[in-house]
């Protein structure tokens, strides 16, 4: 190779590492072509969700007929899996197997489970709505097979991430977890828009046939993308025939988390600032129809608009906590941002701005990927040595079971307060004001941890209690 290529050669490796995002989370220990494809199980993870919660939403009311209470009950139930993150990440922390692996039999079987309820989910789905041959089949047998199939991929989901999370943590240096949980998150997001994308353009001819077909290759892709993201990524343990020690039970393993390091504050912390940035998650795109008057595109383009907030919340945050600043004050910045953002959201009725409205809803999403990002790295740093699994399951049924309850509260109070004031906008507005609240009170439950973070920084680098609050390459600045 010349000098004139050796030179582009290192200008166009330079170039890459800056400005693809995420590029630089890679080490030598772990190379981003590895990185990537353990991103995979959240791509995987995405794809169910959008399946869930957007395609199947809409399909089941509309096409299918089914009742929207139902549909709401059946969304809801994976919900019940989230507390139980917690527990699977603590088994995992000390699982012991005869291959040498803690991390990577919890996936495969969480890979199972998510793989068997969208095995059955189509055919449920049929039997639910009466369609074919199940006409005459029981109202219960099609409620319950569907309720076994939403249950059974929502466990299959809570496990698969939670894991794979715990597992991220175990190969990535403690320097490039910052940047390793915002390609996590990305790759969420991307696997959650292109499925999107994909389930729409594949169904446009519905037939429930073709439904068939979709959820089938879903289940089919999912085992293939956890496969391939779990291949050779964890390393194998020799297995001893000595006596090992016990493990501790999960009682006593969670009643010492909690008693370690306000745990329990800063889960309260996760919870009401996660709920505070998802009620409106259903309400975004019916609030521009509805009360601003946007075609059916251009509310659609506001889900986009979110999401890119949320790419660029993560890339920002990945690149400063990569610096050294503190997750959790990065956290509170990203509520900050939230409550200029819902304000601006609301404000666009009265002054009929579209671009005001489109304006807050990406300042929305980048907030979310400050608070996301901040709150999960911080569980990472904050997680006592042997209870990875167990701190980031928690963070993820605190997280998991506020938004889902987020979401269910936000259509409850828009009903109610729109059926009360006879106006739709009020309902919206109701929503949006209740969650400017909950980001104030996010940052009054904050507070305590950011004050026990800077004096503890503060003594650590022989400064005042207050003055450490940004920590940049190991000097206080």
């Amino acid at each position: 190779m010349n000098r004139a290529s050796r030179f582009m050669m290192r200008q166009w490796i330079g170039m890459g590492t800056r400005f693809l995002p995420f590029a630089d989370a890679a080490t030598p220990d772990l190379p981003l072509s590895r990185l990537l494809r353990l991103s995979l199980f959240q791509v995987a993870v995405g794809m169910a969700l959008t399946l869930l919660i957007g395609t199947l939403n809409r399909v089941m009311i509309v096409e299918l007929h089914v009742p929207a209470s139902l549909v709401g009950a059946m969304i809801a139930l994976p919900l019940l899996f989230a507390p139980f993150r917690a527990v699977i990440g603590h088994k995992s922390d000390h699982h012991r197997s005869e291959l040498g692996w803690r991390r990577v039999p919890f996936i495969y079987r969480g890979a199972m489970l998510q793989f068997g309820g969208l095995a059955i989910l189509p055919f449920a789905l049929l039997v639910l709505a009466h369609l074919g041959d199940s006409a005459d089949a029981p109202a219960w047998v099609g409620q319950a097979a569907a309720a076994l199939a939403f249950l059974l991929v929502g466990a299959g989901l809570h496990t698969v991430q939670t894991v794979g999370l715990a597992l991220a943590t175990d190969l990535a240096a403690p320097e490039s977890r910052p940047k390793v949980v915002g390609l996590m998150y990305v790759m969420l997001l991307v696997g959650m828009i292109a499925s999107a994308l994909l389930f729409g353009a594949m169904l446009a001819d519905f037939t429930p046939g073709r439904l068939v077909q979709v959820i089938q290759a879903s289940a089919v892709l999912t085992v293939v993308l956890i496969g391939v993201a779990a291949w050779k990524q964890e390393p194998r343990r020799s297995t001893s025939r000595l006596p090992q020690p016990v493990p501790p039970d999960f009682r006593t393993a969670w009643t010492g988390f909690l008693a370690g390091d306000r745990a329990l504050n800063f889960l309260l912390v996760t919870g009401i600032g996660t709920m505070a940035f998802t009620m409106e998650d259903v309400l975004l795109e019916p609030y521009g129809g509805q009360v601003l008057g946007l075609a059916v595109g251009q509310t659609t383009r506001l889900t986009a608009t979110l999401a890119i907030g949320g790419i660029a919340g993560f890339g920002v945050a990945s690149r400063v906590l990569a610096r050294g600043y503190d997750p959790l004050r990065l956290a509170c910045i990203g509520v900050v941002l939230g409550i200029p953002a819902f304000a601006a959201v609301i404000l666009a009725q009265p002054l009929a701005s579209v671009l005001l409205f489109a304006a807050g809803t990406a300042a929305i999403g980048a907030g979310a990927g400050l608070f996301g990002h901040g709150t999960l790295t911080a569980t990472m740093n904050r997680a006592p040595p042997g209870q990875v699994g167990l701190a980031l399951g928690a963070w993820g049924a605190s997280q998991a079971t506020a938004a889902g309850l987020g979401v269910a509260l936000g259509g409850v109070i828009r009903d109610l307060v729109a059926a009360v004031s006879r106006n739709p906008a009020s309902g919206y507005h109701a929503v949006y004001g209740l969650e400017i609240v909950l980001l104030f009170v996010t940052l009054a439950t904050a507070a305590p941890l950011l004050v026990a973070t800077s004096r503890s920084a503060g003594r650590s680098h022989g400064g005042s209690p207050g003055g450490a609050g940004i920590i940049q390459e190991g000097r206080a600045i």
